[in-house]
């Protein structure tokens, strides 16, 4: 089943356009990544289904219904989380906040409790690290932070945007085992991923996109024996 489709948007950071006729499916139970280059438009289709840009035409279409005049909290509440590039902790906020924070809109104190167990359970690190303000941890244990802050919420669509970055490649390895942890308890994942190589290998499906167009369409493990990504992007 479909969970979210992304039909002919178009969308412009001021006069310069950044999608060109973006068409994406992403269906229940998946992983789907989005790959290309710096610039691509790679970051501006998560931010466009999250509502930070807003597309100037088009259909977002999530779990049936048309999102694209939502409001950024509103798509939140319908269940995507988006975890952006660069983490965007608070980072004077210790862990227990920060991950208290991504359930900002839920009231059952005990669901709250639990979700946090299960962040614990993904990311034991930050269990060890509960008290400990997010600004003076590492760059592993701040992703991990981030994506559990997502998980709080209880996401149907969890996005992620470079996670990778910056990270050594044993903690690489770790996030991306996560990734496909969460996945396999029955989460929808989106990526967008600068290391084409991790994410083709965990993906069901691979877009690739380049100056705001998409340009190829298949199976992860297709794209990736694709000579032409190999030559662009796994060199």
């Amino acid at each position: 089943m479909t969970l979210l489709q992304l039909k002919e948007i178009n969308s412009f950071y001021g006069g310069i356009q950044a999608l060109k006729n973006i068409n994406i499916d992403v269906n229940e139970g998946e992983i789907v990544t989005l790959i290309g280059s710096n610039g691509a438009g790679k970051s501006t289709t998560l931010k466009t289904i999250s509502g930070q840009v807003k597309p100037k035409t088009g259909d977002l279409i999530y779990k049936g219904e048309n999102i694209v005049k939502l409001q950024s909290h509103e798509i939140a509440l319908k269940g995507i989380a988006h975890v952006p590039e660069g983490r965007r902790i608070f980072s004077k906020l210790t862990v227990k906040e920060n991950l208290e924070m991504g359930a900002f809109s839920v009231k059952d104190k005990k669901l709250i409790a639990a979700r946090m167990e299960m962040a614990f359970d993904y990311f034991p690190r930050l269990k060890e690290r509960i008290n400990q303000k997010g600004g003076t941890m590492s760059g592993g244990e701040q992703q991990m932070l981030a994506i559990g802050r997502a998980l709080m919420m209880g996401p149907s669509l969890l996005m992620l945007d470079e996670p990778s970055m910056g990270l050594a490649p044993i903690i690489v390895e770790q996030i991306f085992e996560i990734i496909e942890q969460l996945n396999k308890q029955g989460m929808t994942i989106l990526l967008v991923e600068q290391n084409a190589y991790q994410a083709l290998q965990i993906a069901h499906r691979g877009y690739v996109i380049q100056t705001g167009e998409i340009q190829m369409v298949g199976e992860g493990k297709t794209l990736m024996n694709n000579e032409e990504i190999k030559k662009a992007y796994l060199a």
